[in-house]
């Protein structure tokens, strides 16, 4: 005998037929179907995007977006597709940085356009959603960590060469949240100052990598010196009182011209860190005022001043950091620590 076919019955209805979900019913399973999309989106993008490089730094305060975005305009500057991804939702500073203030974010067809500021780099902030830069964002952990899966499923960043991630100081819900999103992410980057507070927290990052499973790209040390260039008198010798009253010679050459570094924050911490860790040291960054002024007119350094010592050093550490994200060497120079 065929079995009868299973029936539900409305009470509120003498019919007989399937019960229709609940307004919460239907809300949830939306909910389930935007988020199972958005996984898929963050698959795809991770597979369009060739490489995807985490900045961190232990603390706040050590130059930490600066380097992002000069990271991020110094591979653009070799021609490469590039993308900023700002992760400090609560402090985003990338777009007034990138000279992208006031920017409002172009959505098509559900999927959010990023900015495009200096030399074709895309943007992604906080910053573009708030209608008053002094307005706080003060969300709990959930609703922070839902606004970093929606900036990674849901923005049509396209093909990208390289995208930068920079994110809140410390090391908490955030990077989690992109590790476990974002696929094949290549490593993270650890930014510091050479003097032992910021050390203190940047050894923190790096042991925070290994529970992430991500590897260690290396340590940039950021403010590493302060030089003073100046014109005296041919072949005489020059006196410089520096930090703490210490005394730094130099001797100007045939046309009078001389250059004396300070270490305003000591130098070579970063260094000695990586070592301490067995990862690699990506090079020193100079103490620059011109960060300062560009950070606040929306023109990095780099844009600014492309032949510059800090553009220089810039290049220099991107060259490091490309040598350790190559397909040749990442199988032997990146560890997990």
């Amino acid at each position: 005998m065929a079995e009868s076919p299973i029936t539900t019955h409305d009470p509120k209805s003498d019919a007989s037929g399937p019960v229709q979900p609940s307004p919460q019913q239907q809300k949830q399973m939306e909910q389930n179907y935007a988020q199972m999309k958005r996984k898929m989106s963050m698959q795809e993008i991770g597979r369009k995007i060739k490489h995807k490089i985490m900045v961190l730094s232990g603390k706040g305060g050590v130059g930490k977006s600066t380097v992002s975005t000069g990271l991020a305009l110094s591979l653009a500057q070799q021609g490469h597709k590039v993308g900023i991804l700002d992760i400090d939702i609560t402090g985003p500073n990338i777009p007034k940085m990138m000279g992208l203030d006031n920017h409002r974010l172009h959505v098509e067809e559900g999927r959010i356009h990023p900015a495009k500021g200096h030399l074709g780099v895309k943007v992604i902030s906080m910053a573009f959603l708030l209608d008053d830069a002094d307005t706080p964002v003060v969300w709990r952990g959930p609703i922070k960590l839902g606004a970093i899966q929606q900036f990674i499923g849901d923005v049509e960043w396209g093909e990208l060469d390289y995208l930068i991630i920079d994110f809140p100081p410390g090391t908490s819900d955030e990077p989690l949240t992109v590790s476990q999103s974002l696929p094949d992410i290549d490593g993270m980057v650890i930014v510091t100052t050479p003097q032992a507070v910021a050390l203190l927290d940047s050894r923190k990052s790096i042991t925070f990598a290994g529970s992430l499973k991500v590897p260690v790209i290396g340590v940039i040390e950021n403010m590493s010196g302060y030089t003073i260039n100046g014109v005296t008198a041919a072949n005489s010798s020059v006196e410089i009182a520096g930090p703490g009253g210490k005394k730094i010679k130099s001797t100007s050459d045939e046309n009078g011209n001389f250059s004396v570094t300070l270490d305003i924050f000591k130098q070579g911490g970063g260094k000695s860190t990586a070592e301490d860790f067995g990862v690699p040291f990506l090079g020193a960054l100079p103490f620059d005022p011109g960060f300062v002024r560009g950070g606040d007119d929306g023109v990095h350094r780099i844009i600014s001043d492309p032949e510059g010592a800090s553009s220089v050093a810039f290049a220099e550490v991107v060259k490091a950091v490309q040598a350790q994200i190559s397909s040749e060497t990442s199988s032997s120079s990146l560890e997990i620590i």
